[in-house]
C-alpha cells in the first residue's frame, strides 16, 4: 500500500503525550520519519523508535535554544513541522493575579517556541523549495476565556503569526496552517493537575462535573480525542491539501457556533 507521506521527514514538538503523541503515531503510520521532541518520554513510542520510524529528542522546548536543537537533530531535510507544545494553566483567581513571569512563561511556551522552531526550520524548507508547517492553536484564540486569559492571547498571536508566514513564504512553496481544537481528552484537561481538577478545586466542584460541563457545551456532547486532531494534521501535511495555506481549522464539536 502506498503511504501518503512516504519518505518525508517531520518534526513534532510536545511529542510525548496527548495531541503530540497521537500526531507522531499518525505521521509515522502515513510513512514519514518523525523527529519527536519533548522534555521527557515514557515508553509509548518504543515500538516506533525500534523500527527507526521515530527518533526521540529529549529537549526543553521552552528554552531559547531548545527548538533550534530539535530542528538540528532532523538534519538537512524537513518536510513537515508540527508546532504542538503548549500549556494552559487555569487562572482561577482572575486576571489581576497573573504575574509578568506567568505571562512570559505562557507566551514562551505557546508562541515563542513555535516562532523559534519555524525560524530554525525555514532555511531548510526554503532551500528545498517546499515545506509544510502546521501549528496547534485553540478555540480560545477566537473565544478567549478569563480562566485562560494569557493562553488565549498567546494562541491568538500564534494564529496571526502563522497567517503572516503563509503570505510571505507561500510563493516559495511553503504552506502554513493552524488547527484550533476545542476541549480534547488529554492531560491538559483531565490529568490530576489539569484544567478540570484545578477549576474543580477552586470552585468546590467535582472535576468530573467540570469536564462534563465542558463536553455539554459542544453540539456533539463530547471532547475531541487526540487521534482526530492528528488525522487532520496528516491531511494538511499531505498532497491532498496542496493548495491550502493560511487557514485555520476548528475541531471543537460545534463548541463555537457559526455567526
Amino acid at each position: 500500500m502506498e503511504l501518503e507521506l512516504d519518505g518525508r521527514v517531520a518534526v513534532v514538538t510536545g511529542a510525548s503525550r496527548g495531541i503530540g503523541l497521537a500526531t507522531v503515531r499518525a505521521l509515522a503510520a502515513a510513512g514519514a520519519r518523525v523527529v519527536a521532541g519533548a522534555r521527557r518520554f515514557g515508553d509509548e513510542l518504543d515500538d516506533l523508535t525500534e523500527t527507526g520510524a521515530v527518533q526521540r529528542i529529549t529537549v526543553d522546548l521552552g528554552t531559547a535554544d531548545g527548538p533550534a536543537r530539535l530542528i538540528a537533530a532532523a538534519g538537512d531535510r524537513i518536510d513537515i513541522l508540527v508546532n504542538n507544545v503548549g500549556g494552559a494553566p487555569p487562572r482561577t483567581d482572575g486576571f489581576l493575579s497573573v504575574t509578568d513571569a506567568e505571562w512570559q512563561h505562557t507566551l514562551e511556551l505557546n508562541l515563542l517556541t513555535a516562532v523559534r522552531a519555524v525560524r530554525a526550520a525555514l532555511p531548510v524548507m526554503v532551500a528545498a523549495g517546499s515545506g509544510n508547517i502546521v501549528s496547534i492553536g485553540s478555540v480560545n484564540a477566537t473565544l478567549p476565556e478569563p480562566l485562560v486569559i494569557d493562553y488565549s492571547a498567546a494562541k491568538a498571536a500564534l494564529i496571526a503569526f502563522s497567517k503572516g508566514l503563509s503570505k510571505e513564504f507561500g510563493p516559495r512553496g511553503i504552506r502554513v496552517n493552524t488547527i484550533s481544537p476545542g476541549p480534547v481528552a488529554t492531560d491538559l484537561w483531565l490529568a490530576a493537575d489539569g484544567v478540570a481538577a484545578t477549576v474543580g478545586k477552586a470552585s468546590g466542584t467535582d472535576p468530573g462535573d467540570v469536564a462534563a460541563g465542558a463536553a455539554a457545551a459542544t453540539v456533539t456532547g463530547r471532547f475531541s480525542n487526540p487521534d482526530e486532531v492528528a488525522a487532520l494534521v496528516v491531511v494538511l501535511a499531505g498532497d491532498r491539501a496542496a493548495n491550502i495555506t493560511g487557514a485555520d481549522f476548528r475541531i471543537d464539536g460545534g463548541y463555537i457556533p457559526t455567526w
